[in-house]
């Protein structure tokens, strides 16, 4: 592997004991958030990017996407023993699933509802690369795109392979996988998956058993391409909930008794459909259709839960790309349609949710002068509801909004080894389902959330290292949350409510650095620091709670020999008020590291013997803390595990 791939932002963890000595270019890595064939590397995108590749995920023998994305790119896990969510950009823990857009190859994972995107179908094995862009992102990807996106890629059809793998580990964890993907003829190729990931986990009552199968085809000639994929993923878990500080010291693996016949249990199934057209040389057109549906059964606090939700999804867009005397400028234009049908049972409410939205959205790239380039985009963002809830509004009520994004960005590239970069883009977010349906007596409809996001990044990379400067201030209006001192709304089952909130200000510097010691030993360090404050109303100037102020992270990887290497990283959490504890009127909760490692072993070609460690140093720590104004509930992060994984490639 080129040591070129530096240029990616990234610890390439492939075997660089025989890294070519190149001339590297700067930030020369494709992408596909983009959304532009023509446009789509990270020197073309004016704003900080971190890839994670197929490499380093093999070599960390990491088991879960929260375990290989801690700490990386600033991001913060916040995880209740049901899943983990990812806070980029100073979002609180609450806020991070609404804040932070998450894609499966281009689809939205964001849940319709608050809960966290259900990512615990996804299996690293299927995994290609991970692509982290840290802000705002409101004019290609509009609702939610407000911290960042991140955007999971999954292995490609064209690539020959057969594999098989398998690990076992801590808390009875055992996985299963089996692949294959190739060319059919010269136009056609396909890809296979299934897998079955269980696990009793490390608290009592917490098992989790999820199963994938995913199949695709893909065609491709001159001028056109297309892809049929059908996905069914099968996710069940049960939940421990939380435990008081005395439950959490003495045995933090306890279940709470409220909890101990809480799970759930939901079954999706996914068809995507996608055609795209070259026009001519220069003109593309794009279309994809997405369809999904999700059936849901379980209990909360004892009581039965039903949801069945699905939605249909249409994006069409059209770029091209034309001479100009300082070089080719780029232009797109798109627009997304979605209808979304959402039902919701338990023994607090019955809730009917349909909502529709409409989006168009356009960018155009343009060369100032030789290798600066001048962006400009621009988004406009309607959304219906028609809401039913037996509770709140058993008359049922019609709401609708609207919302823009604009961006405005410059992009030079100093050199092959440097670029820099200056960028403003606003962004917005819609209110969820769920939170339109509980709000104060007095509010029908909660506004749109609107922010502005500001950046600056420089970035230099050489033959033997790399680094990335980027800083941020982000401000935000009328954030959507949740506030318990809210009153509820007339025929609400408890106390609080959704609201606009009083507005808040995030300022960050992120640093990135990477060094080849020599042909086989790669470190690397990265840092982040977040100010997240509330700017007014009772609580201005206090910071914005479960937002750690500085997090950190330092890894290697190092060859011993040729078939044998070895990665560790230490990843850092700093000191934060615990989750809704607005006022900040409690102690912070305590910062901690969490230290991994992994041994690689390359038997031969075709088998690969890997043994990992997570939270090596045994950490006790909680991996969410919550104040709801009377009591804390904490959440126990795990403790210290082993795995073992063999993975064969016929």
């Amino acid at each position: 592997m080129s040591k070129k791939l530096l240029a990616a932002g990234m610890l390439p963890w492939a075997a660089f004991a025989h890294a070519e000595t190149t001339t590297p270019s700067i930030d020369d890595t494709m992408v596909v958030f983009a959304r532009s064939e023509f446009v789509n590397s990270i020197a073309d995108i004016p704003s900080n990017v971190t890839i994670v590749t197929r490499d380093e995920i093999e070599k960390s023998n990491a088991k879960s996407l929260e375990a290989l994305l801690k700490g990386r790119a600033g991001i913060q896990l916040s995880d209740s023993n049901s899943g983990a969510s990812f806070s980029l950009r100073g979002m609180s823990g609450e806020q991070a699933a609404n804040n932070v857009l998450v894609l499966l190859d281009g689809r939205r994972l964001n849940s319709l509802d608050l809960t966290s995107p259900n990512l615990n179908f996804i299996q690293l094995n299927d995994i290609e690369s991970i692509e982290i862009l840290s802000g705002s992102a409101g004019v290609l990807y509009g609702d939610q795109a407000v911290g960042g996106v991140i955007n999971i890629v999954t292995r490609s059809s064209k690539d020959d392979r057969v594999t098989a793998s398998a690990s076992y580990g801590s808390f009875d964890s055992v996985n299963a996988n089996v692949a294959a993907s190739g060319a059919i003829n010269e136009t056609t190729s396909y890809r296979f998956s299934a897998t079955q990931d269980n696990s009793d986990n490390y608290r009592k009552h917490n098992a989790s058993q999820n199963g994938a199968l995913m199949g695709r085809v893909d065609y491709e000639n001159t001028t056109r391409k297309a892809y049929l994929e059908l996905g069914y993923y099968d996710t069940e878990r049960e939940y421990a909930g939380s435990l008081t500080k005395e439950q959490f010291e003495t045995d933090p693996t306890q279940v709470n008794p409220s909890n101990k016949d809480d799970y759930s249990h939901a079954y999706t199934r996914v068809a995507r459909l996608g055609f795209d057209q070259a026009l001519s040389d220069d003109w593309l057109l794009k279309n994809e259709f997405i369809l999904d549906d999700t059936t849901e059964h379980g209990a909360i606090w004892g009581g039965a839960t039903n949801v069945d939700s699905g939605q249909a999804f249409l994006s069409s867009q059209v770029e091209g790309k034309h001479d100009t005397s300082s070089g080719e400028a780029y232009f797109l234009f798109g627009v997304d349609a979605g209808k979304a049908e959402y039902d919701y049972k338990s023994s607090f409410t019955d809730r009917d949710i349909e909502q529709r939205t409409l989006n168009v959205y356009s960018q155009y790239k343009y060369p100032l002068i030789e290798n600066l380039v001048f962006t400009l985009g621009g988004r406009y963002g309607r959304v219906k509801d028609d809401l039913n809830d037996q509770a709140v509004y058993p008359d049922g009520v019609k709401l609708k909004d609207d919302a823009s994004a604009y961006e405005l960005a410059l992009n030079y590239q100093i050199s092959k080894k440097s670029r820099v970069y200056v960028r403003t883009e606003s962004n917005f977010r819609f209110a969820k389902i769920s939170e339109q349906a509980y709000t104060q007596p007095d509010v029908i409809g909660l506004k749109p959330q609107t922010g502005v996001s500001n950046e600056i990044g420089w970035h230099w990379t050489d033959t033997d290292y790399s680094l990335r400067i980027d800083a941020f201030n982000l401000n935000l209006d009328d954030e959507i949350v949740y506030l318990d001192s809210a009153q509820k709304p007339d025929g609400g089952m408890f106390d609080g409510a959704n609201v606009n909130a009083d507005s808040s200000e995030r300022n960050g510097v992120s640093v990135f650095g990477d060094y080849y010691v020599n042909d086989d030993l790669l470190v690397s360090l990265e840092y982040s620091y977040v100010d997240a404050e509330v700017t007014e109303g009772e609580n201005k100037g206090k910071e914005v709670p479960w937002v750690a102020e500085h997090t950190a992270r330092v890894g290697f990887n190092y060859y011993i020999t040729d078939e044998i290497d070895v990665y560790s990283d230490a990843v850092y959490t700093g000191s934060m008020y615990r989750s809704g504890d607005d006022a900040n009127d409690l102690e912070k909760v305590g910062a901690y590291w969490l230290v991994n490692l992994a041994i690689n072993y390359n038997v031969n070609e075709s088998f690969t013997l890997s043994a990992s460690a997570e939270n090596l140093l045994d950490e006790k720590y909680a991996s969410f803390v919550s104040y709801n104004g009377y009591s804390t509930g904490y959440y126990p992060g795990s403790e210290r595990a082993y795995y073992v994984t063999g993975t064969y490639q016929f």
